[in-house]
């Protein structure tokens, strides 16, 4: 190989490496025997009034010849190449007379067949100005050299030429980024779906508009359905026909907003059985945050689903057993009360007391669809308004609830029932709600970390504070809100109404 770095007839350096390896970048023999580059070439020569045009690249050791007209040779040595002493300069070079000059007398391109008297040759000039080659005119006569218009005309046409050379270069880094990009995808797509056929769950994907165009192994396994037989639409009719609507109105609209699939339904099995399962999808977005595919699971939850319904059967026999031993108790107490009559204004107590605990157990615990109450079982609001209900005056509500709603459970429905069971009982017996036109309010705030409950009374008789305030009642109140709900108790006895603040911390409603 010539020198690395090899100075040129004007004075610039060439690095000869960088030079080969920008030649090789433009994948130059695609374009031997080019109609386009063969037009150019016919061109030069008609233009030049010469019978030899070649368009040259200068390689390694050889001197290519991608287009050539009146030359049946598709190359030399670069040892001979007049174009090798093109590149080194810049701009044209002209040899009026290859005979008296030193350089190519000997040349046996000269002395032999074509008898090479006359040179002009236009350097082609990759990117970063690196010479790659030449476009030039060849005459077996000496010349004086070329006028102004056809030198001219050579420079438009090596540009020309150079354009093709981008273009091919252009061409084949985009086909083989293409081919680059398809055997990514292709093994992409071969490890997905080497990965989904692993999974214990069924696994689909679908275009954008919701048409189904994949499933994996599982899928058939569970199914039993012939390998395409559910692509597009056809799933729809592997559910339960009581479901189909059901499921086809959750897919459509995450189709139309994007948001997550979450359905449960029941799948024909390949048994002819129905079995539960739960069905997700997400979408796929591009860049612009546009939906380029849908990709979702279904998992078989039928043992599952089978043993929820189980314990919920269960929890509810419990509860209704529980809600029969509060009046058992009730019962009890009644029936204990007949015997002893001095007890019986603490037996009418005790047995309120017991039947709010009931109300209050029968509105938080599992129901069926046919029991369950109207109001939100998990909500303050919801069960106060259940306790409540006994102090109505017919269409008028005597106690107002406003504020901030919380979520409850079970834990702490027993404290909140005994607790508002024992205001609202003495504010029927000595406060607002004696009377008939007293009422109470009770607004809820949600302040941060805590809750706070705050009990007005208003229309009702004067009070005053009580010379002992440690009665049974008092002690009840502290008992639910402070040793079981963890909280504080203000009262202040206003001559308008009594008024209490109950602040409980938050984590004290519900464990979640």
């Amino acid at each position: 190989m010539a020198s690395e770095v090899q100075p040129n007839a004007s004075g610039w350096r060439i690095d000869e490496r960088a030079r080969l390896a920008a030649l090789a970048s433009y994948q130059p023999r695609a374009l031997r025997n080019s109609a386009a580059l063969k037009q150019i070439a016919d061109f030069a020569a008609a233009l030049c009034e010469a019978p030899i045009a070649l368009v040259t690249l200068i390689e390694d050791r050889e001197q290519l010849f991608l287009a050539r007209t009146g030359l049946a040779m598709e190359g030399t040595s670069r040892a001979i190449s007049f174009c090798d002493h093109t590149i080194r300069r810049e701009g044209p070079m002209i040899v009026p007379d290859a005979t008296a000059d030193p350089r190519f007398a000997d040349n046996p391109l000269v002395t032999q067949q074509p008898h090479v008297r006359f040179y002009a040759g236009v350097p082609l000039i990759g990117d970063g100005n690196v010479p790659l080659g030449a476009l030039c005119i060849l005459d077996d006569r000496p010349r004086d050299g070329l006028t102004p218009l056809q030198l001219q005309g050579l420079e438009v046409l090596a540009a020309n030429v150079m354009a093709r050379l981008r273009d091919n270069r252009d061409a084949i880094q985009r086909r083989d980024e293409a081919d680059e990009s398809a055997r990514r995808l292709s093994d992409s797509e071969d490890r997905f779906r080497t990965l989904a056929d692993a999974m214990p769950q069924m696994v689909w994907s679908t275009l954008p508009d919701g048409f189904h165009d994949y499933y994996n192994a599982r899928w058939y396994e569970f199914t039993g359905a012939p390998a395409g037989s559910t692509d597009g639409e056809g799933w729809n009719d592997m559910f339960h026909p009581d479901d189909q609507d059901r499921a086809w109105t959750v897919w459509r609209h995450s189709l139309a907003t994007g948001d997550p699939y979450q359905i449960e339904y029941r799948l024909r099995h390949f048994d002819g059985t129905y079995r539960w399962v739960l069905g997700r999808a997400l979408p796929i977005r591009d860049a612009a945050g546009a939906i380029t595919r849908w990709f979702g699971t279904c998992t078989d939850i039928h043992e599952q689903k089978l043993a929820l319904e189980e314990r919920e059967v269960i929890s509810q026999e419990l509860s209704h057993r529980i809600k029969n031993i509060f009046a058992v108790i009730s019962g009890l107490i009644s029936f204990a009360a007949r015997g002893r009559p001095e007890f019986a204004g603490i037996a009418a107590d005790l047995r309120q007391r017991i039947t709010a605990l009931g109300r209050a157990h029968d509105f938080v615990r599992p129901h069926s669809s046919q029991s369950r109450p109207a109001l939100q079982q998990d909500s303050l609001k919801g069960l106060l308004t259940e306790l409540f209900a006994p102090y109505r005056r017919g269409e008028r509500e005597a106690i107002h609830i406003v504020g901030d709603d919380i979520r409850i459970d079970d834990r702490s429905a027993t404290p909140l029932a005994l607790l508002f069971h024992e205001l609202a009982t003495n504010a029927s017996k000595y406060g607002a709600l004696s009377r008939p036109d007293g009422d109470v309010d009770l607004r809820l705030r949600h302040d941060g970390e805590a809750m706070t409950l705050s009990w007005a009374e208003r229309g009702g008789p004067e009070v005053e504070a009580p010379q002992h305030a440690d009665g049974f009642g008092s002690q009840l109140i502290e008992l639910s809100a402070v040793r079981q709900l963890g909280g504080t108790v203000q009262r202040a006895w206003d001559r308008a109404g009594i008024a209490v603040t109950v602040t409980v911390p938050v984590a004290a409603f519900s464990r979640r």
